[in-house]
């Protein structure tokens, strides 16, 4: 599950910049026999689904399953037989094949007044090369996925702006953009030694837009053996991609442990961890930190890690008012990857659409040495056990962008970068960049440092003016002593009142 990144970014990009080898009256997708639908039913289905026993999905034909990275790169979707093209709708829709890391089929439909017709899997969409092998053709293939394409900067040009492939995932652009990290509908025990279950979205339903709407509705059935969910989708492309999601939860099972909006994303190293990777590049990540606005009004930057052993951190809280991973870095420099470019991949912000009540921002930090590994989750987690039987209702906001996260009102000053390294007497230097700010005194003298460690001691921090940013940079040496793992707290404060967002950030011996 963890090289899906990889493969969903590369096959965007490769469908999207390859020319068709040939045209020869395509037929475009094909449409099934109508049947009428009601999101109504389709919540009705989940919570029939949810009391039945679990089911999987037929698996499609092993030549299919068996195809390398290479190979299926060989095989791509026609863009002249997009769904409603040549027609007004503001919008097409691209399907993927099947195959590889997509051993089962989704089911997917187009929506027009009520009336759902299946979109039926026909290989002449599609073209490929003659390096593509035989492969078997049975009842059991299906497409695996979908590209939504609208028109974002020109007329007649249609962009690709959000993908929706493989178990729950999908991943958003705004304008301009380069794919990064992702979202899941659901995660259900990331983390846990026992393993995670990863749900799947084993049926697309799209409203066919009106001539002139900007927004796509989607709605996608769920499920996995602990749980069933019907979810709607309404997504707006432009310079922000936003999707408002609500979503219906049916538990088969006691959910212990399930992840509400989670985000997936790369983090390999930047400052923090330079010295690990002989690299020329000076950081690798799609996102550098978490940001948090709780229930409290705290604003909180962690800055994302690499651990050498799975970490798990949670940030309690009641009724957050978001949470997200943050790609802060914004200029080509920060990363010198003219292919890659790690500069223009999208924050996702995460905004509640109801009061969430109590429980946790999680993130789990997996060890990795590669840059092809989604390595990062975070996601809320209830309290609460939502008991087997149960209904669970949610709803947020997905903003998809270069600065996604609202300003709250006391507009602290943001952490631009985290920079670590070693002392010739022992211990370590941190260095934080705190942007600008216009409620920066001009006496620094007077500006409080609160700088705290669980374990070892701190210095009381050096501030100093930055002229390469108008913020000013904390800079403290942490002694270790004999301590394993350590939890700082840094925060500026000016007349007692914040005047940084709050910096946590957890060390841990190598």
């Amino acid at each position: 599950m963890m090289l899906r990144r990889e493969v969903l970014a590369s096959i965007a990009a490769f469908a999207a910049a390859t020319p068709t080898l040939g045209w020869a009256d395509e037929p475009g997708l094909q449409l099934g026999a109508p049947a009428r639908f009601d999101p109504r039913t389709l919540i009705q289905r989940a919570r029939e689904m949810a009391a039945e026993g679990y089911v999987a999905r037929p698996k499609i034909p092993k030549s299919w399953r068996d195809l390398s990275y290479d190979q299926y790169r060989k095989i791509w979707f026609d863009a002249r037989n997009a769904l409603w093209e040549g027609t007004d709708a503001p919008q097409r829709v691209d399907v993927f094949p099947p195959g590889l890391y997509f051993p089962q089929a989704v089911a997917m439909f187009e929506v027009e007044d009520g009336i759902a017709r299946p979109l039926l899997f026909d290989m002449d969409v599609f073209d490929k090369t003659d390096k593509f092998p035989d492969v078997e053709l049975d009842g059991t293939l299906g497409y695996s996925g979908l590209r939504l394409r609208a028109e974002l900067h020109k007329p007649d040009i249609f962009e690709e702006y959000a993908v929706f492939q493989g178990a729950s995932y999908f991943r958003g652009l705004g304008a301009g953009e380069t794919y990064g990290l992702s979202a899941r509908g659901l995660a259900i025990n990331t983390g846990e030694p026992a393993g995670e279950e990863f749900p799947d979205f084993i049926g697309l339903w799209l409203e066919r837009p009106a001539h002139g709407e900007a927004t796509i509705v989607l709605h996608a059935l769920l499920d996995s053996p602990s749980v069933t969910g019907a979810y709607t989708f309404h997504i707006t492309p432009g310079e922000v991609l936003r999707m408002t999601v609500a979503a219906h939860l049916f538990a088969r099972t006691d959910l212990h442990h399930i992840g509400i909006a989670p985000l997936t994303s790369m983090f390999l190293f930047d400052d923090t961890e330079r010295q690990r990777f002989d690299d020329f590049r000076p950081a690798v990540h799609d996102s550098d930190g978490l940001l948090i606005h709780n229930g409290g009004g705290e604003s909180i930057w962690r800055p994302l890690a690499n651990p050498t052993t799975l970490q798990i951190s949670s940030f309690v809280d009641t009724d957050p008012k978001g949470f997200g991973l943050m790609q802060r870095k914004r200029k080509l420099e920060d990363f010198n990857d003219l292919e890659a470019h790690y500069h223009n991949r999208p924050s996702l912000w995460v905004t509640p659409g109801e009061g969430w009540g109590k429980g946790s921002v999680s993130l789990v930090e997996i060890p990795a040495d590669l840059e092809i590994y989604d390595n990062i989750v975070a996601y809320w987690r209830p309290a609460e056990v939502i008991p087997a039987g149960a209904e669970h209702q949610m709803s947020y906001q997905l903003d998809w962008g270069a600065d996604t996260a609202p300003t709250p009102d006391a507009d602290p000053m943001r952490v631009l970068n985290t920079a670590a390294g070693g002392r010739p007497e022992g211990g370590r230097v941190f260095a934080i960049d705190f942007g600008p700010s216009p409620n920066l005194p001009d006496d620094l003298e007077t500006i409080t440092k609160v700088v705290t460690t669980s374990a070892g001691t701190v210095t009381e921090g050096n501030l100093q003016r930055n002229p390469a940013t108008g913020g000013v940079r904390l800079a403290f040496t942490f002694m270790p002593e004999d301590a394993k793992l350590a939890e700082f707290r840094v925060q500026l404060l000016s007349g007692g009142t914040a005047l940084s967002e709050l910096w946590l950030y957890r060390w841990t011996a190598k």
